[in-house]
């Protein structure tokens, strides 16, 4: 990998030192970007539908200054890209987010945390065992509540508020002070109530929380669940009445546990989904045992008369050996390689069975579904496809029939790399997939762009492709933020 031009030149330039130049998430399709740019007259390739309205936006990890150490690529400072759409017409803006950390070290002032790939230091004035180890990025997932983004950490960090219009961080959110602790990635939020649910875990204690946030920003509910010890989990379900909880088989090492390193296994043990009222109390969940898995995201949930249904990608092994040619990065390279089906679990609460069901052999992940639709029953969700290589590069989308396992297919073309897409109603939309899937992508010269696809007509491919004057690194997650709530609370 040193061989390429690009890498030799970052290293002759200081950019990048020998130990990282082996890193494939500094590099290519990953590669940070330098600056935050603002172009608000973008060109078009197609049309842009004048029934489009709103933000598509995406959080990532892109490292503010060059990493000195061992660099995992989920410790990055978290960057917004976003294109806001109106009358047929893009802009687009990226923008650091500006958490408590960030602006700590980008002033010069230490705080004592490390990453995933280095050690955690205790010595950071607000860490406590089981509390925030390693730097807070805010690099994860983004939610649109009460008018503005939420920026969410993987770890379970401190929300963040961002402006979804001109991504100006706001501030920390602690919900008027009454937050007891974190929140971590992949809260939802219930569009008929405008409740914002969400959970948190201890990294090193045997508990997870869950707590709903009103319309309105209010705690109504924070509980504590607790465990037969310390979880990883990543996820939730939500449906018009339950939280869905997971606890499941991947877990800290006893090495880690004991030094608060992120060393991770596979624990010989089941999966166990946990159904909670969202409006209960953490003594009233009900556990359901199922075949060991790992999920890393939920498709969406529901509810089906007596049963409690969550579609989700679970984790399949990719099967590759490590590559000496990445160095000390091979196992976290394989890590990244994600492979996973979409399963439907049904969880009956009147008999408390579970049943599960494989909807499709393909490989893909990072779904989203139209989130008009969140907690309750939907046909459609929207996935990215998996290259058929070792390092993660997203390849394609699929539009999946939730009910028969089939799948739409649209391939981006050759070396080119996607990210998460989201789903855009239309405005006056009828019908759940009356809209649009929107997605950034990067070819291998570092050119990037946005498409714009009916949903309806799915494998026809863009209406719409807009170049974009810089490039979008591979990225996490993101979401669509109506342009109709954004007036209305600007």
């Amino acid at each position: 990998m040193a061989d390429d031009i690009g890498v030799r030149r970052r290293i002759e330039t200081g950019e990048l030192n020998a130990l990282n130049a082996l890193n494939p998430y500094l590099q290519g399709l990953y590669e940070p970007v330098a600056r935050e740019t603002t172009a608000l007259e973008l060109p078009v390739i197609g049309k842009i539908p004048s029934d489009l309205h709103g933000a598509f936006l995406r959080n990532g990890p892109n490292p503010a200054v060059a990493p000195a150490g061992m660099h995992h690529w989920f410790d990055g400072d978290g960057m917004v890209h976003a294109v806001y759409f109106e009358n047929g017409r893009a802009e687009y803006r990226n923008r650091w987010i500006r958490t408590a950390d960030y602006v700590a070290e980008r002033a010069g002032q230490g705080i004592g945390a490390g990453g995933v790939m280095l050690p955690s230091a205790r010595a950071r004035p607000d860490n406590r065992r089981g509390e925030l180890v390693y730097k807070d990025t805010a690099n994860t997932d983004l939610v649109f509540h009460n008018g503005s983004l939420m920026a969410l950490w993987y770890i379970a960090g401190k929300p963040v508020r961002v402006d979804a219009r001109t991504l100006e961080t706001l501030g920390g959110e602690s919900f008027g002070g009454a937050l007891p602790r974190h929140v971590s990635a992949h809260g939802k939020v219930d569009p008929r109530t405008g409740e914002f649910c969400f959970f948190d875990y201890s990294l090193y204690e045997p508990w997870m929380t869950f707590g709903v946030v009103s319309a309105d920003n209010r705690l109504t509910n924070f509980q504590k669940v607790e465990l037969p010890g310390p979880r990883l989990p990543h996820d939730m379900g939500l449906t018009g009445n339950y939280i869905i909880l997971h606890d499941l088989p991947v877990v800290f090492t006893d090495s880690g546990l004991r030094n608060s390193r992120w060393q991770i296994r596979i624990a010989d043990q089941p999966a166990r989904f946990g159904v909670v009222p969202r409006n209960g109390r953490g003594d009233q969940v009900r556990w359901f045992e199922t075949d060991s898995c790992y999920i890393y995201h939920v498709i969406n949930a529901w509810e089906d008369g007596d049963e409690v249904v969550m579609t989700a990608c679970m984790m399949t092994p990719n099967g590759y050996p490590p590559n000496p040619g990445y160095g000390p990065y091979a196992a976290m390279v394989n890590v990244l390689a994600l492979h996973a089906v979409p399963v439907e679990w049904r969880m009956n609460l009147r008999t408390g069975a579970v049943t599960k069901r494989q909807l499709d052999d393909r490989i893909g992940e990072f779904p989203v579904v139209n989130l008009d639709m969140t907690g309750v029953k939907t046909r459609w969700s929207y996935h990215v496809s998996m290259a058929p290589e070792e390092l993660q590069r997203f390849d394609g989308l699929y539009k999946y029939d939730l009910g028969t396992g089939q799948a739409q297919t649209w391939r981006f073309s050759p070396g080119v790399g996607g990210s998460e897409p989201a789903f855009a109603p239309r405005i006056g939309a009828t019908s759940e997939d009356d809209g649009y899937v929107i997605v950034f992508t990067t070819d291998p010269e570092g050119k990037s762009e946005v498409q714009v696809l009916a949903a309806r007509d799915f494998e026809a491919g863009p209406i719409a492709r807009i170049p974009l004057p810089v490039r979008v690194p591979a990225g996490f997650h993101g979401t669509w933020a109506p342009g109709d709530l954004m007036a209305a609370e600007r």
